[in-house]
């Protein structure tokens, strides 16, 4: 029930904002109460940390440079970039690299564009029964994202903890078929990553992306087996926008506040250690 009303809720918004005409129709200027005008910005985000750090923004940053950032909330990761790719929003934030690849691969005429890191979440390897990664016994389930791009990067979070290796080259997007060695016979079960979560009660361990796990309040309920390594991952989330607007000047002041101190200082402050600023 949860997906189904989080999929329809984000449906009911996108035909609604469709409803209202296309970016450049409601890209218009408004007036600013401390002189001058505002240019509105709708971005795409999903909830947690993604539309909390676009309401930061909003709040105590985006008008002193010009903008008005409207948040349209999604709460899959289905949604963003065909609303963007729609023309329904300006802009999303809430993907990576690898992720925004995988949607153009399968979404040919959608012409996104990448405009630079924001942050990253490290991924984790959670459990709800045990407490230690020397605890995860032979032919253990272990939940991974479903999505391509995502059960790469959990994969990779597996096989370096030495519980699975990779065959050569597999990639990013390595699947369970790029599972060379498999020593403990771990019994790999794909979920969407959103459902992940809740998921727990049923597997042994399951590897979660921050936003769902920041989300679910994952380090008060669930054990953290195992962390990512930040230094030099290439999983970064960031701005994404249609190609035709990747030189707008609204676009690149929203990328300037989201580097800007006041909003890194916001980032370590909320979630120390977890959602980690990047340059851009």
């Amino acid at each position: 029930m949860r997906k189904t009303w989080g999929i329809l809720g984000a449906t009911v918004l996108t035909a609604a904002l469709a409803a209202c005409g296309s970016p450049s129709e409601q890209a218009a200027e408004e007036e600013n109460p401390g002189g001058g005008e505002l240019t509105t910005l709708r971005v795409g985000a999903t909830p947690v940390p993604h539309a909390e750090v676009l309401r930061f923004v909003q709040d105590e940053l985006a008008a002193d440079a010009g903008l008005d950032v409207q948040v349209v909330e999604f709460t899959d990761y289905n949604q963003p970039n065909a609303a963007l790719a729609e023309g329904e929003i300006d802009a999303n934030y809430f993907q990576t690299v690898p992720f925004l690849e995988e949607y153009e691969a399968g979404n040919p005429d959608a012409d996104l564009e990448w405009i630079g890191n924001v942050h990253l979440e490290a991924f984790g390897l959670y459990s709800e029964s045990l407490t230690d990664l020397a605890d995860l016994e032979d032919g253990a389930q272990v939940g991974v994202p479903n999505d391509a791009s995502n059960m790469g990067r959990a994969l990779k979070l597996l096989e370096s903890n030495d519980l699975i290796t990779l065959a050569e080259g597999a990639g990013d997007s390595a699947s369970e078929q790029d599972i060379e060695d498999n020593p403990r016979d771990l019994e790999i079960v794909p979920v969407e990553a959103a459902q992940l979560p809740r998921s727990l009660a049923d597997v042994d361990a399951a590897v979660v992306n921050g936003n769902y796990a920041l989300e679910a309040g994952l380090a008060e309920s669930a054990n953290a087996l195992a962390w990512e390594e930040t230094e030099d991952n290439p999983y970064g989330n960031g701005l994404v926008v249609a190609a035709d607007d990747a030189d707008n000047e609204a676009i690149a002041t929203l990328n300037e506040l989201l580097h800007s101190e006041e909003v890194r200082s916001f980032m370590e402050e909320q979630w120390d250690g977890v959602v980690i600023p990047l340059e851009d």
